[in-house]
């Protein structure tokens, strides 16, 4: 049985759409929190592994309050080398990134540059084709996706880049043909974004103003249907990639 492996780093960030799809396809899906102490886990040949997001980043590396993030960074670079198929999620893509010799900074805006958040609805634009990757196959030209960060990942050499959006380039990349990283949230159902709103509200009104929790649902209820069904296909299909690369049916 295909197995879905889940690092999972805060209460409120679960795997959410992504557990739903993989059950739906009857998946084994497994949730570890090295957050709560759980060590990593040791995967097999039948496993892909999901790295979820969190408010803490690659600055936080070796620090105290985060021992686990070496750890993880650790089985990063082994799912790499052996190429086992891998996704991270904002917190994970840059952790997947920093693991295969790349950096993540602040994000930066304006002239002379800024301090930058990107919080709230926004459409990532594909940089490659369909043709080109298999992954982005039934999606339109621009998926409106949630962001939650202010990050932003400086790419290594060995990736290739998939999306970006206008405020931050780095939004969606691929390295080799098995581990890819989304900088946005396709994940995140409505339940689920209104506990990161009543939760995590002084961070997004820092962002985008007093206002900023009212600008986020709005931008849900303007975008999160269509949100929501390119999202799910974007999942589907680095699911249907994971099972490729585990054996499960040909490549395309």
């Amino acid at each position: 049985m295909t197995h879905l492996v889940v690092l999972q780093h805060l209460e409120r960030e679960g795997p959410a759409r992504f557990a739903e799809e993989a059950l739906r396809r009857g998946w084994a899906v497994t949730v570890c929190r090295p957050d709560r102490g759980e060590p990593m886990p040791r995967l097999g040949p039948d496993q892909a592994l999901l790295v979820l997001g969190g408010p803490m980043g690659v600055a936080d590396i070796g620090s105290p309050s985060f021992p686990w993030l070496e750890g993880e960074v650790a089985l990063l670079r082994e799912c790499l080398a052996c190429e086992r198929p891998v996704i991270g999620l904002c917190l994970g893509a840059q952790l997947l990134a920093f693991a295969a010799g790349g950096q993540v900074v602040p994000l930066m805006a304006g002239e002379p540059p800024v301090r930058a958040y990107e919080v709230g609805w926004g459409p990532v634009a594909w940089s490659r084709t369909q043709e080109q990757e298999p992954v982005l196959a039934g999606l339109d030209a621009a998926l409106p996706a949630l962001h939650w960060h202010g990050d932003r990942i400086q790419l290594p050499a060995a990736a290739t880049l998939l999306g970006s959006t206008p405020l931050c380039a780095e939004q969606m990349f691929r390295i080799g043909h098995h581990a890819h990283g989304l900088q946005f949230h396709v994940e995140v159902t409505d339940a689920a974004l209104e506990a990161w709103l009543d939760e995590d509200g002084d961070y997004v009104r820092m962002a985008l103003g007093p206002d900023g929790v009212e600008q986020v649902r709005a931008g849900q209820g303007r975008w999160g249907e269509e949100g929501e069904r390119q999202g799910r296909r974007l999942i589907n299909n680095l699911l249907d990639r994971a099972c490729a690369l585990l054996g499960g049916y040909p490549l395309m």
